[in-house]
């Protein structure tokens, strides 16, 4: 895996899970202004106006739930579990969607401290009174197959697609969790199914994503070159585009790609990170730097912001300057302390 490279790991896929489910309680002054400063990621904020909440005697379950979130927003996961379990004790004598919510945000949180089997029994629990939820077989295989225990891990994942009426993106994502755990082969099995099962009532791009996963890339290109000829100019068609164009040699093409996007319209972060790494591989450092400088100035960033800071660290590498890459790292890893390919190269940095 190259330095510029994104990572792809249970930990992303369940940050992308994340905010899926919400309570259904209705929320008053400070819990309000909790939650929109959630959206707005002013966590800190967040934290604040949750406690003002509490001490206003506003609901304690909605307050102690929200802020657990911006704990989690805050990367400081011992205080989401801690406001999560609280949360929990204020619950009413039957269960209802927002404990099932808190329970969710709870799993993940426990996975979050790397205690992963608390939380699959806190999934266990979330299980028996949601047996249809995709994201809770797809959060609790996920644990399972990362533990080691892959065979109940597959049984839960298979749950999962089946209650996401075999979705594309859910297949992708199964992909991706046998994938980041060193058993590739299992998760393409899954996409060659999809592709032997449904590629009849598959659009363009789906298939294009499945093949581009296959490693097909060729027919990757076609199928995604076929959607977007139908007028179909979006960012997530864009950049699986120009991935497909990188694997088969033509960054040069790919960057071209990123960047009319770019000029055309409203520019997103994920383009801009993508834009960054073609630019590395060309040589093109002080370019490279640009781009992922800018998408860190996008409000759509969060769910690329690692990779744009770790890609910009290592511009700042390429371009010579070493002691500031070593000052930036340093910062990253406090931020992204489990991060063990930055650990290495910040080592490496404070050698030279």
């Amino acid at each position: 895996m190259t330095k510029a490279s994104r990572f792809v790991t249970i930990a992303l896929s369940m940050s992308a899970a994340l905010f899926l489910i919400t309570g259904c309680a209705q929320k008053t002054d400070h819990i309000s202004e909790g939650f929109e400063k959630i959206q707005s990621l002013d966590y800190q904020g967040a934290v604040a106006s949750f406690d003002e909440a509490l001490t206003a005697g506003e609901s304690a379950e909605e307050a102690l739930r929200g802020r657990g979130m911006a704990y989690m927003g805050l990367m400081d996961y011992a205080s989401a579990v801690a406001s999560f379990e609280e949360a929990l004790e204020h619950a009413g004598l039957f269960p209802t969607d927002t404990e099932r919510d808190i329970n969710y945000y709870l799993a993940t949180a426990q996975y979050k401290t790397g205690d992963i089997p608390e939380a699959i029994k806190t999934l266990d629990a979330i299980a028996e009174s949601s047996r249809k939820s995709a994201e809770v077989n797809f959060l609790r295989g996920s644990m399972k197959v990362e533990s080691g225990d892959v065979n109940a891990g597959a049984e839960d994942l298979n749950l999962a697609l089946y209650y996401a009426d075999h979705d594309t993106s859910m297949t992708i994502r199964i992909y991706q969790v046998f994938d980041a755990n060193g058993r590739k082969e299992d998760g393409r099995a899954y996409l060659s199914r999809a592709i032997e099962e449904r590629l009849s009532v598959m659009s363009d791009y789906e298939k294009g994503i499945i093949y581009y996963y296959l490693e097909d890339y060729e027919n990757a290109r076609d199928n995604l070159e076929a959607f977007r000829s139908g007028g179909n100019n979006d960012p997530d068609t864009l950049l699986m585009l120009g991935k497909t164009y990188e694997q088969l040699g033509d960054s040069n093409y790919a960057g071209s790609l990123y960047q009319k996007y770019l000029n055309e319209n409203e520019p997103v972060a994920q383009i801009w990170n993508q834009l960054g790494l073609c630019k590395l591989k060309s040589g093109e450092y002080e370019a490279a730097y640009n781009a992922f400088a800018s998408g860190l100035e996008m409000d759509d960033n969060a769910s690329v912001l690692r990779d744009l800071r770790f890609n910009q660290i290592v511009a700042v590498e390429y371009m010579g300057d070493l002691k500031k890459a070593a000052a930036l790292m340093a910062d990253y890893i406090k931020d992204y302390p489990d991060h063990e390919e930055a650990k290495r190269e910040y080592a490496f940095l404070q050698t030279r």
